[in-house]
């Protein structure tokens, strides 16, 4: 290992072990700090996810975000969610098996009440959003289960703050979609999948949730 990818994963170790606190970061809004696991692993992992999907050779997996992305979780509740996206590999997913073991995550995942946790940091390349991985920070939402239409007012406005928030943090963000949106980027400069082939249909969050979500937001 060379002396440059020591001190990268030195960093991170130190980064992660403090609840990767980003003195950056002071939000209006309480953000629970719930660190994912990402370790030496996952780092590497995103690393070859970026190489083999982006064409991007880089000890780093800074991202410079130009787009937020909101989800579900297709999952009832809070542990479930957590349990699902902290491990570095993925599993049980055959959909998206073919993409590579780098496992999904988001950025932020917000819980039925409203309560906002931070997973990893936000200029991170987290795995969720196929082709504009590399330009967005990924909300999921818990819910959108059985009848695809749980999610709370209270993760509404939640979503509503978070944005806002970002959008202060980072000037850069021009983009607000919802997962079922991002057809829409596949035939334009900020699509960056290099495999025509590798694309799967979503509805989350839902059309209702985005409504509501933009009707709070405004310009994005």
């Amino acid at each position: 290992m060379n002396k440059t990818v020591q001190i990268i994963l030195l960093i991170t170790s130190i980064f992660i072990l403090s609840g990767f606190k980003d003195k950056e970061i002071q939000p209006n809004i309480p953000i629970i700090q719930k660190p994912i696991l990402f370790d030496k692993q996952r780092i590497e992992l995103t690393q070859e996810y970026r190489l083999k999907h982006y064409g991007i050779k880089s000890q780093s997996i800074v991202i410079q975000p130009q787009m937020i992305v909101l989800h579900w979780t297709n999952t009832k509740d809070l542990q479930t969610s957590y349990a699902h996206l902290y491990p570095a590999s993925l599993s049980g997913r055959p959909d998206i098996a073919k993409g590579g073991n780098l496992n999904v995550s988001a950025h932020f995942l917000v819980d039925h009440n409203g309560k906002i946790y931070q997973l990893m940091p936000s200029n991170w390349m987290a795995r969720h959003i196929i082709g504009l991985n590399n330009i967005a920070i990924g909300i999921e939402n818990i819910g959108g289960t059985h009848d695809r239409d749980d999610l709370t007012a209270a993760q509404v406005n939640a979503n509503v703050a978070l944005v806002k928030f970002l959008k202060t943090q980072y000037p850069s963000i021009k983009y607000l979609i919802g997962h079922y949106e991002y057809s829409k980027f596949r035939n334009t400069n900020l699509w960056q999948e290099k495999n025509n082939h590798y694309f799967t249909h979503k509805s989350d969050p839902g059309e209702k949730f985005m409504r509501l979500v933009r009707l709070q937001v405004g310009t994005l």
